[in-house]
């Protein structure tokens, strides 16, 4: 019979193991469960969608483990279960953290274990975000309304083009083409309102354009979100001719992981100046791009364009973020406040907790103490 107090023993043993102490999904630390099906352990958020996999989940320090279920756990472990599952994953295709949403947490475990997406063996039919061309229909949201309508996209990684048309028939021709050299993509589905929103950026006209979007399969947007990385991938590939796997693979990180990172709501004083505050504040939708040295800030949460942008420098430039408590600050109960400073002016930012201003100021200050690039010095 077996000891339950010697195999719980074992496992908590194994767990502590370098290869078996981070979820092997999602990379989250101190895992308490494991698949006894896989031989892997997971955290509990991944642990229940192994669970509705049927992938026969137990917890280290609450089930009864039986002496084989351990001897299996012993002859595995993450670092031997993962290159079965794992053989080859894509250089753009996103792994999933332990804070992502959930959405993307389930089909990366899905692709992995469910449809073997990554064992090395050619499909047929071929996943869709590995052709090259993608297209559907995605509920869309407009402009200058909050309805979502549907809306046909196609995305060309020969082309390097994202294109959408304003109905579903191509008869009138698109309602915008794409470049991918600008394109991003993270999932919002918080700020949309939808667990499967994904928020897609580019630029247009010297300016930031946001699209929002949905579809009601969650594996069908995770592939258009691994498509639009497989299309900026091969961009980045076709523009750095000469650059080595990893150098293209770095400069594609940056990219892609940079952008729209850190949406909070601030309270803006547009007319800060040093001796008083005269003008009131009004409620924005902020967005840092850290990699462009930007400051977004927008008028809603869903908004397609800016209302304005803020360039951070250097401090050796004239740039600066602090702390502050405005003494006049009108037509606003928040009290936690930043300060900008740049060479021409000063920015007034008005948080409603004090973790958030905590939160900004240290983003920002990522940005002051990196040194700027002569790329930098263009979008200047």
């Amino acid at each position: 019979m077996a000891n339950r107090e010697r195999n719980q023993r074992i496992l908590l043993e194994l767990v502590k193991q370098p290869g078996n102490s981070r979820c092997a999904d999602c990379g989250a630390p101190d895992p308490e469960w494991a698949s006894y099906k896989l031989g892997v352990f997971v955290c509990l958020n991944c642990s229940g969608i192994h669970r509705n996999l049927s992938s026969r989940v137990k917890s280290l320090k609450l089930d009864f483990w039986e002496d084989e279920l351990v001897e299996f756990m012993k002859s595995n472990g993450n670092d031997r279960v993962r290159p079965l599952y794992e053989k080859a994953v894509p250089a753009y295709y996103y792994r999933p953290q332990e804070n992502d949403s959930a959405i993307l947490r389930e089909q990366w475990i899905r692709a992995k274990y469910e449809r073997m997406e990554f064992s090395g063996e050619i499909k047929y039919p071929p996943v869709s975000y590995t052709t090259g061309f993608f297209e559907g229909i995605l509920w869309k949201k407009g402009r200058d309304n909050s309805h979502f309508l549907k809306r046909k996209f196609m995305l060309s990684e020969r082309e390097f083009t994202l294109t959408y048309y304003n109905k579903e028939n191509e008869s009138k021709g698109p309602k915008a083409v794409i470049s991918i050299k600008d394109l991003n993509a993270i999932f919002q589905p918080e700020k949309i309102g939808h667990p499967n929103g994904l928020q897609i950026t580019y630029q247009e006209d010297g300016r930031t354009r946001n699209l929002y979007v949905y579809h009601e399969s969650p594996e069908e947007i995770v592939s258009w979100y691994n498509a639009i990385r497989s299309a900026r991938y091969a961009y980045l590939k076709t523009a750095y001719p000469t650059g080595s796997d990893e150098e293209v693979r770095f400069l594609y990180l940056l990219s892609v992981t940079s952008t729209c990172q850190y949406t909070l709501k601030c309270a803006l004083n547009p007319g800060f100046s040093t001796s008083l505050q005269t003008e009131p504040f009004k409620k924005r939708w902020f967005i840092l791009d850290s990699e462009k040295r930007k400051l977004f800030y927008y008028k809603g949460l869903l908004d397609a364009e800016e209302l304005g942008v803020i360039f951070i420098g250097t401090e050796s430039k004239g740039y600066s973020v602090k702390e502050c408590v405005p003494k006049h600050a009108r037509g606003n109960k928040w009290k936690h406040g930043v300060l900008l400073e740049t060479p021409e002016r000063q920015f007034v930012f008005m948080c409603e907790q004090e973790r958030e201003q905590r939160e900004w100021i240290n983003a920002l200050r990522q940005v002051l103490l990196r040194p700027m690039s002569p790329q930098d010095y263009t979008r200047k």
